[in-house]
């Protein structure tokens, strides 16, 4: 199951692809990580989901990763007497805390944490967007707005506030749930919505204990405005385009997403670009010539990996969608122009020992033009070290510990292989040379490089690069 490509691809699982034909089908596609949507799921759906996952993780022999996407807060308007009702461009449209349902003058808005933090001048954006209010009169049970972009509103529709900073927790009660449930079960991310703070993310990770990584969803005005400090706190960025969208005009989105590609690099963390990637595969077999720029750009931006939600969760052609997205990571990575955007960009090493034996071995693979570049590393970190230079050989990661390898799946680059941890510095690269030949990436008589680690088996101690020799007896040792 080696993979042509670098970029790894997050396939989100639901009604069209909950069961172990389907999901091996995605993997055979090209899918490399599972997301669980927890707005959708119940808990003993994740079980179930995550059960079928392990069992098709068992009979290929390789990590795949799961992340699971908590819900975060869902902020909405209450409902209307009679029904749907039409918001004209500048009338007065108030939202309060009054529980008696609405009509086409006023609404209750359930929220009194929104109420209290309103501000004149501050926006709120109804049902996606699609209806703008201007908050005029504000006070901690009434705000009286005035409506600039009008159309229907009907029961229960979202509300997004672009300019107010809320004090509320990015995880509810139902979020915590979701995440012991998570994190009892065993999967290996966890995805934050709604981020705003870097407060948010150290609140997940106090409950997570070390249990999984944090993915932070980047997806509020309120986070860009603080993205080193979330960053800083977070395993990995998502760049959440759909709501990041809707609360910032659109024409600023394609700019933050390489904003945030670019710092992610720079921090050595994995970072996904997702929403709407291939949005008409939900019904089509094939997608627009927009979408497959769209996704080509992500890959030549050198992000970790790209996610496809509803065109594999619940769209017609699931598989056809990942089939498409690996083809295209797999064509834009064969383009002469990716190797020199990717260069282009390649960030200065930090002033440590991890990020200086990594920039070496990328020099010395690209200067030999050796086939691969084989990491033993036991919490990942020297795989992520490396994938931080994006290498032209490919990044082979040999870790005794299935966890690092399951966290590995979205990390730009890395073909993991867990195996027993090496007995000392001989076997670990004989054992190299032999998994190497084994999955392909070398061949008898070629040179590989070695990164590790020493004394063998310790996190965090990246200091040694070796040339190792792959003899002909690489095919008898396995």
């Amino acid at each position: 199951m080696r993979r042509l490509r670098r970029i790894k691809i997050l396939a989100t699982l639901g009604p069209a692809s909950s069961d172990s034909t389907m999901i091996r089908k995605l993997f055979e596609a090209g899918a490399d990580i599972f997301r669980i949507n927890m707005s959708h799921t119940p808990h003993d759906k994740l079980r179930e989901l995550v059960t079928t996952i392990r069992s098709v993780e068992s009979s290929y022999g390789r990590p795949i990763g799961i992340l699971v996407d908590l819900q975060g807060p869902k902020l909405r308007v209450g409902t209307f007497a009679d029904g749907p009702v039409q918001l004209n461009n500048g009338q007065s449209f108030v939202l309060d805390s009054d529980k008696t349902p609405g009509d086409a003058t006023r609404v209750h808005l359930p929220h009194p944490e929104i109420l209290a933090a309103l501000q004149p001048g501050h926006a709120l954006l109804l049902d996606d967007g699609k209806v703008r209010l201007i908050a005029e009169e504000t006070s901690p049970t009434r705000a009286v707005t005035r409506v600039v972009i009008g159309g229907k509103m009907s029961d229960r529709k979202g509300v997004s506030l672009p300019d107010t900073d809320l004090p509320v927790s990015a995880m509810t009660p139902k979020d915590r749930a979701d995440l012991e449930a998570a994190l009892n079960i065993g999967v290996d991310w966890i995805a934050l919505s709604f981020v705003q703070r870097a407060d948010d993310v150290l609140e997940a990770k106090k409950i997570i204990r070390g249990r999984a990584a944090v993915m932070s969803k980047i997806e509020k005005p309120q986070a860009i405005d603080r993205l080193n400090d979330i960053l800083d706190v977070s395993d990995a960025l998502m760049v959440a385009r759909g709501d990041l969208g809707v609360e910032l005009p659109l024409e600023r989105v394609p700019g933050l997403q390489k904003q945030m590609t670019r710092m992610a690099r720079r921090a050595g963390k994995p970072v996904v670009v997702a929403t709407q990637m291939l949005e008409s595969m939900i019904q089509s077999p094939v997608p627009t010539r927009a979408e497959v720029s769209d996704v080509a750009t992500a890959v030549y931006e050198g992000a970790d990996a790209i996610m496809l939600s509803a065109e594999s969760a619940a769209g017609k052609f699931p598989v056809e969608a990942v089939s498409t997205m690996n083809r295209i990571g797999e064509e834009v990575e064969r383009d002469a122009v990716y190797r020199s955007v990717i260069a282009a960009q390649r960030p200065e090493p930090e002033s440590t020992a991890g990020d200086a034996i990594a920039e070496a071995a990328r020099r010395i693979a690209e200067n030999l033009d050796l086939p691969t570049i084989i990491c033993w590393t036991s919490s990942g970190s020297t795989a992520v070290r490396v994938a931080r230079e994006r290498p032209r050989p490919p990044i082979v990661a040999i870790t005794p510990n299935v966890a690092t390898g399951r966290k590995l799946s979205v990390v730009w680059g890395v073909h993991c292989v867990v195996a027993e941890d090496a007995r000392d510095q001989d076997d670990m690269v004989e054992r190299a040379g032999s998994i190497a030949f084994r999955d392909g990436f070398v061949r008898a008589g070629q040179r590989v490089l070695v990164v590790a680690g020493v004394p063998l088996g310790t996190p965090g101690t990246t200091n040694m690069v070796r040339i190792a020799y792959v003899g002909p007896s690489s095919e008898a040792s396995l």
